[in-house]
């Protein structure tokens, strides 16, 4: 973009001077007087401002402070004599000089003044317009926040509250005499039915965890007693494959959210014992990265998968073949357990060393 630049100056051959300098590389307005510089300010997107202090009717100091009105981005240089400080302070002051120019100037040092000056006026342009594209963004996050917040509002209300209807009248059904062909229905009504508020409470949580809702709150933790509670209730699912749940010898005092903690590893296990291998060993290791950090790791046989499968099965409401026929519902459980151990501060790590999948993420240590 070519600049255009303003002299403002009440003797023409200094402006015609000015002109003869800056033609080559700017477009150069010229004005004879104050009240001629304004009218040609009003009508043009100018970037700096040239005048001199000394004109009648108006000084320059005054001049460049009415110009602020029409152009308060335009830099703005004075022309002035060694006699003049006290203008030039007033002009720095109260007309945002950018710089003075003693008379007579030397034009090669006048020229590199106005180069840097024009650097100065692009600078704070390309400034500007980022600072708009911020505030834009920030806007924009505004409204994505209001959509999340209304989201979660319509999640709980309108769906949570019909679907508890449902449950609560299910309940009252099944305290009354049924048929076989009654109970039928009404049990494929309450699987489905519970179906329905797995996937909405996964829906929410997954929604809380990667919008920073979820709280975290922690408190110290035997990694034993977890371990023990947490096997136990998988016990049916590991005898049903003939698997063999391998414990960590030591026991650790950990500070962990019980939620999320829980959460992750029910998960975890559960995808260890659906996926590994029939009388297959799966094993929860720790280990100590470092003195404050405990590393769990859940291990199980299994088909070995790319980086980029591992990418997709953390992504969220990631389809397959299954999905279609309405047998995996949304395809949140690792999503779900990525998102709610990163507000944990750690994030879930998958690898396949040697036809193994080994999940893992790290808690602090007590």
């Amino acid at each position: 973009m070519k600049h255009t630049i303003l002299c403002v100056d009440d003797e023409i051959d200094n402006v015609e001077a000015l002109e003869r300098i800056f033609r080559k590389k700017y477009t150069v307005l010229k004005a004879t007087s104050a009240a001629e510089g304004l009218a040609l300010i009003k009508k043009n997107n100018i970037s700096l401002i040239i005048s001199d202090q000394r004109m009648p009717r108006k000084t320059g100091v005054e001049f460049l402070k009415e110009s602020i009105e029409y152009h308060p981005d335009a830099i703005r240089i004075l022309l002035t004599g060694y006699t003049d400080i006290e203008s030039v302070i007033d002009a720095i002051n109260s007309g945002e000089v950018y710089r003075y120019i003693t008379k007579p100037w030397d034009s090669a040092d006048l020229a590199l003044t106005i180069d840097k000056a024009i650097e100065k006026y692009e600078l704070a342009s390309e400034l500007k317009e980022k600072n708009a594209a911020l505030t834009k963004a920030y806007e924009e996050l505004k409204t994505l926040d209001d959509a999340k917040n209304n989201f979660m509002i319509l999640i709980n209300h309108e769906l949570k509250t019909p679907l508890t209807v449902i449950l609560s009248f299910l309940e009252l059904l099944f305290e009354t005499e049924l048929n076989a062909e009654q109970k039928k229905y009404t049990d494929r009504i309450s699987t489905s039915a519970q179906k329905l508020k797995k996937i909405i409470d996964d829906v929410l949580s997954f929604v809380s965890a990667e919008t920073g809702l979820t709280k975290i709150s922690k408190k110290k933790i035997s990694t034993e007693d977890f371990l023990e509670e947490l096997t136990a209730r998988f016990a049916e699912n590991t005898k049903a494959k003939n698997q063999k749940i391998i414990l960590p010898k030591k026991n650790y005092q950990i500070k962990a959210d019980a939620h999320v903690l829980t959460t992750a590893c029910e998960r975890l296990l559960d995808n260890a014992i659906k996926f590994g291998d029939e009388n297959s060993k799966i094993e929860i290791e720790f280990t100590t990265p470092d003195k404050e950090h405990l590393e769990f790791a859940i291990i199980n046989s299994g088909k070995p998968m790319s980086e980029k499968i591992i990418e997709k099965i953390l992504r969220p409401f990631t389809l397959d073949e299954d999905v279609m026929k309405h047998s995996k519902g949304l395809g949140l459980g690792l999503s779900l357990t990525h998102a709610l151990l990163k507000r944990h501060s750690s994030p879930l790590h998958i690898e396949c060393p040697n036809g193994h999948v080994r999940a893992s993420f790290q808690v602090d240590l007590a």
